[in-house]
């Protein structure tokens, strides 16, 4: 073996060395406590190399941050507490190229403790911003309600991870009723709107020749003009959660009605999706998702949540590795334009796409199932 071969590998193994060794960090701040009972410091303190270590789950760290934190009331025991919850856990880079976040919602269970994210390694990307955030939430926390800090960390806009440990089926239902009551009053604003689409869909039922046909497409391409003024700024998927439902009510219902003539089916699909891609931004063609499909899906009562919670997720299996549902879409969304880059192997167009889109939903403020139509929408899907 050449030299320069023999330095080379020696500079590797000093460097994974230099992460593996990240896992003593916290150790002096709790050993050096003098609260709890005589020497239960200096355990809890042993303990912690052995939760950072790669093999760990993520989620004992966040339990053995509670004990310490219950050693006592003073300030230093808090910090110490801290110091755990923010640590870098170790992965094995030769193993897998992410770390793994607890995604139990209900950990760390003291209150003081929650809306810190931990630092991740250096190497990772996107840790730039990661570590800063978690600088950050030592000193001003993130909103934690109902959030495991795998959630956390993905609402700041970080999802470069996998996530382990069972998530706390309804811990933030408040919110998703919330959630529940501001789709009803989309629905209520569709109402118009659908009703001036059902018009359309009246000249659907009665249209029997190519020629009527034609009619209806204008019909619906009046349509998607008044939607695109509507939408604004946001586009015409977008305006909101209303035009959103208009795809649902005022689109769905055309297309089914049309299901009896095949020429009129084909008809909308080329006035309706190609206003739907130029309202979208999306320049036809130019997109390429490689090996992933990005679109994202709201169901009720999946594993783990209550029969009538919704939730979040990719529909892509590709996408989905790793990542459980989320009352909030835009944690989704954001794990969905992750992944174009970390192993959909996507096109730049694409990624440009998919942040438009998730900036867009990000500004509407609609959590709502709708928003998985309007995403899919933008992203011409």
């Amino acid at each position: 073996m050449s030299y320069s071969k023999i330095l080379l590998i020696s500079a590797v193994l000093a460097a994974v060395e230099a992460r593996f060794g990240q896992e003593q960090v916290p150790v002096q701040a709790v050993s050096s406590l003098q609260a709890g009972n005589p020497g239960e410091a200096a355990t809890l303190a042993g303990g912690i190399p052995g939760v950072l270590l790669a093999a760990a789950d993520p989620c004992d760290k966040l339990t053995l941050a509670d004990k310490i934190a219950a050693l006592g009331t003073g300030a230093d025991v808090l910090e110490a507490a801290k110091g755990v919850v923010a640590a870098e856990q170790n992965f094995n880079p030769f193993v897998v190229s992410v770390p793994s976040i607890c995604g139990d919602a209900s950990l760390p269970a003291t209150e003081a403790l929650r809306g810190i994210v931990p630092l991740v390694d250096p190497a990772v990307t996107g840790s730039d911003a990661e570590n800063a955030n978690s600088a950050t939430s030592l000193q001003n926390p993130f909103d934690a309600t109902g959030l495991s800090v795998a959630e956390v960390m993905q609402a700041q806009g970080f999802s470069n991870f996998t996530i382990k440990g069972q998530a706390a089926g309804g811990a933030a239902a408040g919110g998703n009723a919330n959630a529940g009551n501001n789709n009803g009053n989309a629905n209520t604003g569709n109402a118009n709107t659908g009703n001036a689409n059902n018009n359309n869909n009246n000249q659907n039922s009665g249209n029997k020749n190519n020629n009527n046909n034609a009619g209806n497409a204008n019909a619906n391409t009046g349509n998607a003009n008044a939607g695109s003024s509507c939408g604004g700024a946001a586009s015409g998927n977008a305006g909101a959660s209303n035009n959103t439902g208009n795809a649902n009510t005022g689109n769905a219902n055309n297309n089914n009605n049309q299901n009896n003539n095949q020429n009129q089916n084909t008809g909308n699909a080329n006035t309706g999706n190609a206003g739907n891609a130029n309202n979208g931004g999306a320049a036809t063609g130019a997109a390429d998702f490689g090996k992933c499909t990005p679109t994202i899906d709201f169901q009720t009562g999946r594993a783990g949540r209550k029969a009538d919670e919704g939730t979040f997720l990719p529909t892509d299996a590709l996408v989905a590795q790793g990542q459980q549902d989320a009352l909030n879409p835009n944690i989704i969304i954001n794990r969905v334009c992750d992944q174009l880059t970390n192993v959909c192997e996507a096109n730049d167009a694409a990624k440009t796409q998919c942040l438009d889109a998730k900036a867009q939903i990000l500004a509407s403020g609609d959590k709502s199932a709708a928003v998985a139509t309007t995403f899919n929408g933008l992203l011409g899907f």
